[in-house]
């Protein structure tokens, strides 16, 4: 599979879809590694969640036809990115954060991969900048291919800046959870690897930057709440397998248990008991076949 043969790759358009809120410094960067990629079949949807900056001035800085601007009050990521999946047109959708960036062959190369590989969801690798230098992702970042529903329970494990995917999945409603204010790539993530495996282009073709007060991750209380929230929406899949019910229900489990034990520790007695009090009725309703 690797290396690829570029000289065989169909040309079709490829819709990119940045969200974006109060990123002003940085969306230029994210817009530019997209209109200069070597892939140029491609439109680019940037959707400005509201912002109070000067992100609109930004985008409006670019002369590329390519590039879409549309605007809406804010309502959160999810609902910025399914926006941008609703207008697109490309028979590939592709993921772009607005703080990070790609390299100028990363379309090119991640086309060639799906088309020759058959997966209908890709990834690549990528580089991590923090605070402005280089790190090493740690170990249980390890990314991997295939079928990744039960490694990618314990944390998620795809990137949405690495992501291309075929707009089938779109189609089949893979959309984003727009009542969850994080962890929705999480979920989606999910989702989508019950129903396909992931594949995984061997090369760092992604720029991911961090370590800012200003990311979702940092401005968001309590995570694990929401990630509990998204394994809940799972368990309520009524085509989700025996043996992968009883792996999300561990998963649960596991993270309800570290969630309110934090919560206990911080005085926060009532929030503990409420999700104690969720988990149990949610355990108390799963019915298992035969049983």
């Amino acid at each position: 599979m690797w290396p690829l043969n570029l000289s065989h790759v169909i040309l079709m358009l490829i819709s990119v879809i940045i969200p974006t809120y109060n990123r002003a410094g940085h969306v230029g960067c994210a817009v530019r590694s997209v209109l200069t990629q070597t892939f140029e079949d491609l439109e680019l949807i940037v959707v400005d969640d509201g912002s109070t900056d000067s992100t609109r001035e930004v985008l409006a800085g670019f002369e590329d036809k390519r590039l879409r601007a549309v605007y809406q009050e804010n309502k959160g990521v999810a609902s910025a990115r399914n926006l941008g999946l609703n207008l697109a047109r490309g028979r590939y959708v592709a993921f772009l954060d607005s703080d990070d960036y790609w390299l100028e062959k990363k379309l090119e190369l991640q086309l060639a991969f799906m088309q020759q590989s058959g997966f209908c969801i890709s990834q690549t690798q990528e580089a991590w900048i923090r605070k402005g230098k280089r790190v090493n992702p740690g170990a249980r970042h390890q990314k991997f291919a295939g079928w990744i529903f039960a490694r990618s329970l314990v944390l998620c494990l795809v990137s949405p800046s690495c992501v291309m995917m075929h707009a089938d999945l779109v189609r089949q409603g893979f959309l984003f959870n727009e009542s969850l204010p994080a962890c929705e790539d999480y979920e989606l993530w999910l989702r989508v690897s019950l129903h396909c495996p992931v594949g995984l282009v061997p090369r760092g073709l992604t720029v991911k930057q961090g370590g800012r007060t200003d990311q979702l991750s940092r401005s968001i209380i309590g995570l694990d709440l929401w990630r509990i929230q998204a394994l809940l929406n799972i368990l309520e899949k009524k085509d989700i397998a025996l043996d992968k019910k009883v792996l999300v229900m561990q998963a649960l489990q596991e993270k309800s248990r570290v969630y309110i034990a934090g919560c206990q520790k911080r005085g926060r007695m009532e929030e503990a008991a409420r999700v104690k009090k969720k988990l149990e009725s949610c355990l108390n309703s799963i019915t298992f076949p035969g049983y």
